[in-house]
C-alpha cells in the first residue's frame, strides 16, 4: 500500500476529488428535485403519488452501466452524462422517504398548526418537514452510499474518479489497482454516512428524539 502510494498519492488525490464532485452534485440535484416532489405528493390523490413513485422505482431498476452507457449518446462523454444518471439514480430513496415520511406526521399535529392560523406552505416549513426530517435523511444517506458507490462506474465513460483505479486494475490484471480504487470508495461512503448521520442527529426536534 505504502508503494501504492508513493507512485499514485496525487493521483489518488485528483481522482478522490472527481468522484466527490461527482456524487455531490449528482447528490445534491437529487435533493432539490426530489424533497420538494415528494413534499407535493402528500397533497395531492394518492393515485397520483403511486404513479410518480412507481416511475421513480422503475428508474432504479435499470442496471447502471445501460444507463451510463444510454446517456452517452445524449450527453457524450465524460462528467455529465455521469451526473444525469447518478442523480437519477439518487431520487427514488430520497423521493420516498420524503413521502414517506411527510404522511407520517401526526395529523393532530397538522390540526394545531391549522388551528395557530398557519398557512398550508407555513405549516409544512415549520411543523411537518421538521418531524419528517429524520425519514428524509435517512432516504439521503441511503442514496448518497448508492451514488458513491454507483460513481465508480462513471470512469467507464470517461467521467474519471475512483473508478479508474478499479478498470484499470482489471484490465492489466494488477490488484493493487483495483484496492487502491475500491477501498477509498467503501472508505468515502462510510465518512459520508457518518456525517450525514450527525446531521440527521441534529436537525431531529427533540420531542422526535424522546
Amino acid at each position: 500500500m505504502m508503494h501504492f502510494l508513493a507512485v499514485y498519492g496525487w493521483s489518488l488525490l485528483g481522482k478522490t476529488w472527481q468522484h466527490i464532485y461527482i456524487s455531490g452534485i449528482s447528490l445534491g440535484l437529487g435533493v432539490l428535485v426530489a424533497v420538494p416532489v415528494g413534499v407535493l405528493l402528500t397533497r395531492v390523490k394518492n393515485r397520483v403519488a403511486s404513479v410518480v413513485v412507481s416511475i421513480a422505482s422503475m428508474l432504479q431498476t435499470i442496471p447502471a452501466l445501460a444507463l451510463l452507457a444510454f446517456m452517452i449518446p445524449i450527453f457524450g462523454i465524460g462528467v455529465k452524462p455521469a451526473i444525469v444518471a447518478l442523480f437519477i439514480y439518487s431520487l427514488l430513496p430520497i423521493l420516498r422517504n420524503t413521502y414517506i415520511g411527510m404522511n407520517d406526521v401526526d395529523p393532530s399535529l397538522k390540526d394545531a398548526a391549522k388551528g395557530m392560523g398557519m398557512t398550508n406552505w407555513q405549516s409544512i416549513i415549520k411543523v411537518e418537514v421538521p418531524l419528517a426530517g429524520p425519514v428524509i435523511m435517512s432516504g439521503i444517506r441511503l442514496s448518497a452510499t448508492y451514488v458513491i458507490a454507483w460513481a465508480a462506474l462513471a470512469s467507464y465513460i470517461g467521467a474519471g474518479g475512483l473508478g479508474d483505479f478499479i478498470f484499470n486494475g482489471l484490465n492489466l490484471y494488477r490488484t493493487d489497482l483495483i484496492l487502491g480504487g475500491s477501498i477509498p470508495v467503501i472508505i468515502l461512503a462510510l465518512i459520508v454516512d457518518w456525517l450525514l448521520g450527525k446531521l440527521e442527529v441534529a436537525i431531529t426536534p427533540k420531542t422526535s428524539q424522546g
